[in-house]
């Protein structure tokens, strides 16, 4: 029988397999492992959540580059003026200021734009920590139910070993022939194979933990045991109560608004982009004087006395690139783009969680099922299966027939048990809550 990759885990396996939630046990006496705690490691040491908070870091870092106003320049001019030969040169130097002056709000609109932005890094954040727990739940029940595959397994083991045991003893009285001992020995040999295959799927998802964990899980907790208990779901009957929240709480659905946003602030930015902005230069010169002298030719050159200039000045762009509106074009459609994204993510998520929420109902059914009856008729079918063939009134084949059937009705229980848990998970994500195993 093909196992399922991503399951979660059923409180009734306590009573099927008691030995089965504690991956070593030798350790049965220390305190197992809870999900709980485990969650809360995965939320502390889990590297795409760190990453996911470096680049929170990164957009809170960007509202205050987008609060920041251009720099003043500084200049600093010296000039020199060329009379004639041997007469001093005058010279003039002094500093001015420039500094740009921003119009249309633009400073504010970078503001709301980054604060958006940020908006949409947290929704992304909160993404990943949604597919963080669903993975930590996934690799956690793994553990657990392959320790329950296996212990269900080396009991079937244990009891094709006590029916060859039983048919030897028969063989030597004379009971059965050869060929039935020898069918009974190929059965147990062929088990086998099984059990070593599930002791490698509990080593292989004892491995897997440390995925989420984003370390060695076996340096982390060492040797410890596993609390299986599931609690199931309790209030996941009501879909008009779920379905708000859960509209509210949908990670599509947070995206898509916040893109929305950041979309009509990246517009509004746009326009504000498109105002002059002109340059104001505040600038001061002084000139050095020169007393009165003789020229060359013997002329009188009056005296220059020494003097200083303030001058302010403003700059103004021409606005010939403004006939060209691709700007406002593509912001608008960019805004209509993420507009209709919301439309299909609210449908998504409606439909999604609809759809999840009847999975839940059909999981919770068909585990009532099997609780109420399914796996009893299957046990006390095989357990009259074996006292029949004990006595001599069955067959090795129907013996073995009814081992089969109860071990897949024992497994396909657990696949119930495993899809009832996934649609709760997947309830408890979908309304916002942190997931409970």
């Amino acid at each position: 029988m093909k196992f399922p990759t991503r399951f979660r885990l059923p409180r009734r396996w306590l009573a099927h397999c008691a030995a089965g939630c504690l991956l070593a046990p030798h350790l049965a006496g220390a305190a197992p492992l809870r999900f709980q705690d485990y969650l809360d490691a995965v939320e502390q040491h889990n590297l795409e959540l760190a990453g996911q908070r470096e680049a929170l870091t990164a957009a809170r870092a960007a509202i205050g580059i987008a609060g920041l106003r251009p720099d003043p320049e500084f200049t600093w001019e010296a000039s020199r003026e060329r009379i004639r030969a041997n007469h001093p040169r005058p010279v003039s130097r002094g500093p001015t200021v420039s500094w740009t002056l921003e119009t249309g709000g633009k400073r504010g609109a970078r503001l709301r734009l980054a604060r958006s932005e940020l908006a949409v890094a947290s929704a992304n954040q909160q993404t990943v920590l949604h597919q963080v727990y669903s993975d930590a739940a996934s690799a956690f029940a793994d553990a657990c139910y392959s320790r329950a595959v296996l212990e269900r397994k080396e009991r079937t083991l244990a009891a094709l070993d006590d029916t060859v045991r039983a048919n030897q003893t028969r063989h030597r009285l004379g009971d059965i022939g050869g060929v039935e001992l020898l069918q009974s020995r190929v059965e147990r040999d062929r088990f086998q194979a099984e059990v070593i295959q599930a002791r490698a799927e509990v080593e292989a998802a004892r491995l897997a933990l440390s995925v989420p964990l984003g370390s060695d899980a076996t340096e982390a907790f060492g040797d410890r045991g596993y609390d299986c208990a599931f609690a199931p779901f309790a209030g996941g009957g009501n879909l008009a109560e779920l379905l708000p929240a859960a509209m509210q709480a949908r990670d599509e659905v947070r995206m898509a608004r916040a893109e929305l946003q950041r979309s009509d602030d990246h517009a509004v930015l746009v326009r504000a982009n498109r105002w002059l902005d002109p340059t104001l230069s505040v600038g001061v010169s002084s000139t050095r004087g020169y007393p009165a002298g003789l020229d060359e030719a013997g002329g009188v050159v009056d005296a220059t006395p020494k003097s200083r200039e303030l001058t302010v000045s403003i700059t103004v762009p021409i606005p010939l690139s403004r006939r060209y509106r691709g700007d406002l074009v593509q912001a608008d459609a960019e805004r209509a783009q993420a507009a209709l994204a919301l439309r299909q993510a609210e449908r998504v998520a409606d439909t999604e969680v609809r759809s999840a929420h009847r999975r839940f109902l059909a999981a919770r059914e068909n585990v009532t099922r099997y609780r109420n009856g399914v796996l009893d008729d299957a046990q006390r079918a095989l357990d009259g299966i074996r006292l029949s063939y004990r006595n001599g009134a069955s067959t090795l084949l129907e013996l073995l027939d009814a081992q089969r059937s109860a071990d897949e009705t024992q497994l396909d229980y657990l696949q119930a048990e495993h899809d009832l848990a996934m649609a709760t998970v997947d309830l408890q994500l979908a309304i916002g809550q942190r997931p409970q195993l």
